[in-house]
């Protein structure tokens, strides 16, 4: 019987195969007939699946993001399950912005190397102001449930906290890429030295809602 071709796993090997060879050679030199010997396809193939090389930077694009939302989101459940404070949940979700292993290093040269796409592609330029606007709101709901649960104190703006949360880890993740500690302690402690006192001067308080339900475990108790 003919083999069953997955369509959607080849459009993701050219897209990841796309992805290593930016994090090397750059955006510029990296071309279809590299993106083909790489992956050992012909040029004709990768043309079936994207018309063009701006089809195929959005797709890897989008590929890259979907990926980095897909585990942050896996942080949140996990957290949630685990009741763990809320700060915690955003710490680990503000990581996978940050050039810590192999995957977010070659996820971070991507979104960096379209982002200057985006400054005169309105195709990418969309994707990319809808991906910061996703990260704003997912950072700005993390505030304001900290809010209702009493990490947060009531009068801190969620918008600017978020903000100022999203625009430090933005910065460390450049500074991460160009810097490159020699090693992941030395990243990590890094990366705790200066995300540690900004969500600390946003999560300032104790969640009440896992206090309580500590000391009921079986839902009794004051209502």
């Amino acid at each position: 019987m003919p083999r069953v071709v997955d369509h959607e796993e080849r459009r993701t090997l050219i897209a990841r195969t796309f992805q290593r060879h930016v994090l090397v050679h750059g955006l510029a030199a990296t071309t279809f007939a590299r993106v083909a010997a790489s992956a050992g396809i012909s040029v004709g193939l990768i043309q079936h699946y994207f018309t063009n090389r701006d089809e195929l930077l959005r797709f890897v694009y989008l590929d890259a993001l979907r990926r980095r939302d897909d585990r942050i989101v896996a942080h949140i459940a996990e957290g949630e399950a685990a009741e763990r404070p809320i700060r915690d949940m955003l710490a680990a979700a503000v990581r996978e912005l940050l050039p810590l292993d192999g995957t977010r290093t070659a996820e971070f040269h991507i979104t960096q190397n379209l982002l200057t796409q985006a400054l005169h592609d309105p195709e990418i330029a969309e994707v990319a102001v809808r991906a910061d606007r996703d990260l704003h709101l997912r950072a700005s709901v993390a505030v304001r449930n900290g809010k209702k649960c009493g990490e947060v104190e009531p009068d801190v703006d969620a918008d600017t906290a978020a903000a100022r949360i999203l625009a430090t880890a933005h910065g460390l993740a450049i500074r991460l890429a160009l810097t490159r500690p020699p090693t992941a302690t030395a990243s990590t402690g890094h990366v705790d030295a200066v995300l540690g006192p900004i969500l600390a001067a946003v999560f300032t308080g104790r969640c009440h809602h896992h206090d309580r339900s500590r000391s009921n475990p079986d839902g009794s108790g004051e209502s």
